[in-house]
């Protein structure tokens, strides 16, 4: 540690920093100072592209993974759902943070607005650079017409409120955490289990190097053993399936009161071919992703 202090690792957009700087009020509590070094990575850097047209993985962690393997930061707080599902060698994810809202959410500019599902008028431009979210949409509405959207969320908003697309689709746990105001759009809130989100899609991963055991015993206070029981089925599917965040897969794991594990998935060949959908429910995680993985693959 530099002087007492852990180093956290972060991008520099409004939703990063919330993320990063929760992380350093749960530190806080638990009697641990740090500080923030903000990290540019490929993903920030190229605006032009979709995710699905950009080649590798870790578009949003790579740089801030190095910074960790170089020692410059203690600590990488990342956004699960645009983590690889395999670590670099000599880093690990050492804890997760509690789930938000998994959800997908469809914000309509209320001109857009029309009685037909999903609300969005016949024809209307839709707004989303992910595949999963593409591939879903015209599986529900096939008349509408995708188009790539980039930059932070209130960027993305500016552009719906100026007409430049009729709706956009987000993420209702970054949506929440930075309290947007949204009353001037109509906003439909998806059904995880009907639209399927991201793996691990509301959750914060922290990643530190392997040996760095201070930093490991530190962020054990912190994680969230329910949520990663959860989180390791959806996670094992898109490993499973060579997947990144590129890939149109969404896997959505709940667990209710009672101890079963909910399994919904949906996935597509391509971000316009068709989807297939996979439900199940069992009263253990183990063998579950697999199961899930070859119902898919059949």
């Amino acid at each position: 540690m530099t002087e007492g202090k852990l180093i956290i690792g972060t991008r520099g957009s409004k939703l990063a920093l919330w993320q990063a700087e929760f992380t350093r009020k749960q530190l806080s509590s638990i009697g641990v100072e740090s500080e923030l070094n903000i990290i540019k990575t490929r993903g920030d850097k190229i605006q032009h592209l979709g995710f699905d047209k950009m080649e590798g993985k870790g578009f949003f962690t790579k740089e801030i993974e190095d910074a960790l393997l170089r020692g410059e930061v203690h600590l990488a707080v990342h956004s699960m759902k645009d983590l690889p599902t395999t670590s670099p060698e000599g880093l690990c994810i050492s804890a997760v943070s509690y789930r938000a809202n998994p959800s997908d959410v469809l914000v309509i500019n209320t001109s857009a607005v029309s009685e037909k599902i999903l609300k969005v008028k016949e024809g209307g431009i839709v707004g989303t650079s992910s595949a999963r979210r593409k591939a879903q949409l015209l599986d529900f509405r096939p008349d509408v017409q995708i188009k790539d959207i980039r930059g932070n969320v209130p960027t993305r908003l500016k552009k719906l409120e100026e007409g430049q697309f009729d709706a956009i689709l987000l993420a209702a746990a970054g949506l929440e955490r930075l309290e947007l105001d949204l009353s001037g759009f109509e906003v439909i809130h998806l059904n995880p289990k009907e639209f399927v989100p991201a793996p691990a899609q509301g959750v914060l991963a922290f990643q530190t190097l392997e040996a760095d055991l201070e930093t490991r015993r530190i962020l054990k206070k912190l994680h969230h053993s329910d949520v990663s029981q959860c989180t390791n089925v959806e996670r094992k599917v898109l490993k499973m399936l060579d997947g990144g965040c590129q890939m149109p897969l969404g896997v959505y794991c709940k667990a209710d009161p009672s101890g079963y594990y909910h399994v919904y998935a949906a996935k597509a060949e391509n971000w316009d071919g068709a989807v297939k959908r996979v439900n199940i429910s069992l009263g253990t995680t183990f063998g579950l992703a697999e199961e899930v993985f070859e119902r898919l693959e059949k």
